[in-house]
């Protein structure tokens, strides 16, 4: 027990490290919300090292702390709008087992988006916003593609660890 939740913790510092190096890399393309996901790494290796509670847990933590040391309140609520989507579908395709972490980490990448999408749909009473869905899921496979890879190469390393 106590190694779980040292190790979560290491996730949460892990995944809010992330998220701060995100934070400082220049918006290079003029749409709102495309960015890496770079913390999704931590999100979901929690997901598949420990489970859906642990995750939501972790997410949430790093997603708070995120905000407020480098975000606003609008960045939390957007964060977690997608945050929480997301991680409803990556569970979902982890209990099916049909896609391997690469197709679950792309899911989870557009989801996010699309959660984002609906927030700033309901914030701005406008349908407009849903003309940077199409550019955010992109983005969202990109991303997606590069953190299921990482997480299919460091899993089983990291499980290893966790077991011991």
């Amino acid at each position: 027990m106590k190694k779980k939740v040292a190790f979560i913790g290491l996730l949460i510092a892990f995944g809010l490290a992330l998220s701060f190096l995100e934070s400082l890399i220049p918006q290079v393309i003029p749409i709102p919300g495309v960015k890496l996901g770079l913390a999704n790494f931590a999100v979901l290796m929690t997901l598949y090292l420990f489970g859906f509670k642990e995750a939501l847990i972790m997410n949430f933590a790093r997603i708070l702390l995120a905000s407020m040391m480098f975000g606003s309140a609008f960045s939390f609520f957007y964060a977690l709008s997608g945050a929480l989507l997301s991680i409803l579908i990556e569970v979902l395709l982890i209990k099916i087992d049909k896609m391997s972490e690469i197709g679950v980490s792309v899911a989870g990448g557009i989801a996010h988006n699309v959660g984002q999408i609906l927030l700033a749909i309901i914030i701005t009473k406008t349908i407009g916003v849903f003309y940077y869905l199409p550019f955010l899921i992109v983005s969202g496979i990109l991303a997606g593609i590069v953190i299921g890879i990482l997480v299919k190469k460091l899993r089983p390393v990291l499980k290893r660890i966790v077991k011991d």
